[in-house]
């Protein structure tokens, strides 16, 4: 069988753009510093304005760029690091779990978390809503989808909403015997009601991890995390220090 060559694929205009917008980033701006609007910017480098957005967003899926509710575009500053997954065996609410409840409700889930926790299609289950803040910032939400039968004692506990509530259940959850557990990574796009809670536009770059709680040979509870993708370097193992800087002048002074 023969060999076939791939044809050469020009670079695509907005891709050139968003190397030139990431130089000036470096040279003329400061981290935090407004942008002008996308106007000026698309008459200042003779692009229209689909191409500059395209640029923009890259630079916003890639950490650089900050889309904020009534000020407009900034400049990111550095990610911050946030451990992931560094105990392998503590549930959910044990002493030093960096996560804060919020809420907690009873609910019937979207089929796909009913499919991942085995229960029944119509079968409610606790879903406690916890979320995140690093060096002063929320940069992370959570839904925590935990099924009756991981917490059959719960029904005797007078709490039935709210922070609560929450507490009571990560409470029972402990009780289990938590045999391991598994998470998967990847990117989406913020939703209006996680949008809100981190203060990104709706459809704004995040980052979900999804965790299975493991116990007596079934799923006990299902995590879904939702980071915020302009701000986190997610870390992962017992030190989380590996670091790789393609860009030294990313680093604010």
């Amino acid at each position: 069988m023969g060999t076939t060559q791939l044809e050469s694929v020009p670079e695509p205009k907005y891709w050139h753009l968003k190397t030139v917008l990431s130089e000036a980033l470096d040279s003329e701006f400061s981290v935090g510093e407004i942008l002008p609007n996308e106007r000026d910017l698309a008459a200042r480098f003779g692009v229209a304005r689909a191409t500059l957005r395209q640029a923009l967003e890259q630079l916003e899926l890639e950490g650089r760029l900050q889309r904020r509710r009534g000020v407009g575009t900034t400049v990111a500053p550095p990610r911050m690091g946030v451990a992931v997954g560094t105990e392998l065996h503590v549930w959910p609410g044990a002493p030093g779990d960096a996560w804060q409840p919020v809420d907690c409700v009873t609910e019937v889930p979207a089929a796909a978390v009913a499919a991942a926790l085995e229960t029944g299609a119509d079968e409610p289950v606790h879903t406690v809503r916890r979320s995140r803040v690093t060096h002063g910032q929320r940069v992370a939400a959570e839904l925590l989808h935990i099924p009756a039968a991981s917490v059959p004692d719960l029904s005797g506990i007078d709490a039935p909403a709210g922070v609560a509530r929450a507490r009571a259940v990560l409470r029972e959850l402990q009780r289990l015997e938590l045999e391991g557990r598994d998470s998967a990574v990847e990117l989406g796009s913020a939703r209006a009601d996680d949008a809100k809670e981190l203060d990104r536009l709706p459809g704004a770059p995040v980052l979900v991890v999804t965790t299975r709680y493991l116990a007596a040979g079934r799923t006990a509870a299902l995590s879904v995390a939702t980071y915020r993708a302009d701000t986190c370097r997610l870390t992962f193992g017992d030190s989380g220090n590996v670091e790789i800087h393609e860009d030294p002048h990313r680093h604010a002074s």
